[in-house]
């Protein structure tokens, strides 16, 4: 009887100094969405960000929110959808979709006046009350679009687009990089800026793109910013990322392990305050 006591009061005592369980919701678009999904990656990444950091930070349980191709604007839109729940800490990962699909990045008073999904800036006030109006004492995070060099889809190489190096539409991507910095100022809430993260600019992002020399019409390895006006064919060409391309990403746009691990690196640093 006695020894059951103190195991008892051994397992009480334990117990009450055991951490407390913290849900962590990240809301973001593929980059978020793929912690899930490697072989969608043609298996180039082990892990996500939100893998890695559980795996540092085990008192924190994660609930993947990314969506595959989506916006700001498409998550404001649809964000009584979403079916987003309770949580104590919430990320928003977004912004680069939005450039790409020329989503109007608004202005400051979009977001100050709460104007609406008509803005990138609007739709991120939307996101912001509805995660308050969760849970008000809710911890929330952004984290800003990385830099982009040219993507190409693994799975689908028609599936292209050109890098952050230059505007789309009279948009640059750094703009929106920005105004999430802005907004998260303005609130007084941490921000990781990987947009200006030294190592993820655009020369580090992967090693070299393999594409057919114009003059010679031999493949070539190309690295930035020299492979910028050199062609690509989809329909003929091979994929211009092997895999001893990748560097900080894996395709121009979504990151490598070595940019999940730049990623998780910056979170933790938060994360571990709370």
């Amino acid at each position: 009887m006695k020894k059951c006591i103190i195991l008892f009061v051994i397992l009480l005592f334990q117990s009450s100094f055991a951490p407390k369980e913290i849900t962590w919701v990240a809301i973001g678009d593929s980059i978020t969405y793929l912690n899930e999904h490697p072989d969608e990656t043609g298996n180039r990444i082990t892990k996500g960000y939100m893998t890695r950091l559980v795996e540092r930070l085990p008192q924190f349980k994660y609930i993947n929110k990314g969506y595959n191709g989506w916006t700001a604007v498409k998550i404001a839109t649809d964000i009584e959808k979403l079916n987003i729940p309770v949580a104590d800490v919430y990320s928003v990962f977004l912004g680069t979709n939005d450039w790409w699909g020329s989503k109007p990045l608004g202005t400051w008073a979009d977001y100050e006046n709460n104007t609406g999904v008509a803005t990138v800036q609007g739709s991120f006030r939307v996101i912001l009350n509805k995660l308050r109006s969760l849970n008000p004492q809710a911890k929330i995070v952004l984290i800003t679009p990385m830099q982009r060099v040219d993507f190409v889809y693994i799975n689908n190489f028609k599936n292209n687009a050109f890098g952050s190096y230059k505007e789309k539409n009279g948009q640059r991507l750094e703009q929106f990089a920005d105004a999430i910095v802005a907004i998260a100022k303005f609130e007084g809430i941490p921000v990781v800026d990987l947009y200006h993260k030294k190592g993820m600019d655009h020369a580090k992002l992967v090693h070299f793109k393999y594409l057919k020399d114009p003059a010679t019409g031999n493949y070539k390895k190309f690295t930035f910013p020299d492979f910028v006006d050199v062609p690509f064919n989809p329909a003929t060409d091979e994929y211009p990322y092997p895999v001893e391309a990748s560097q900080v990403t894996y395709d121009g746009l979504h990151p490598a392990d070595k940019g999940y691990e730049m990623i998780t690196k910056e979170l933790v640093k938060i994360f571990k305050k709370w």
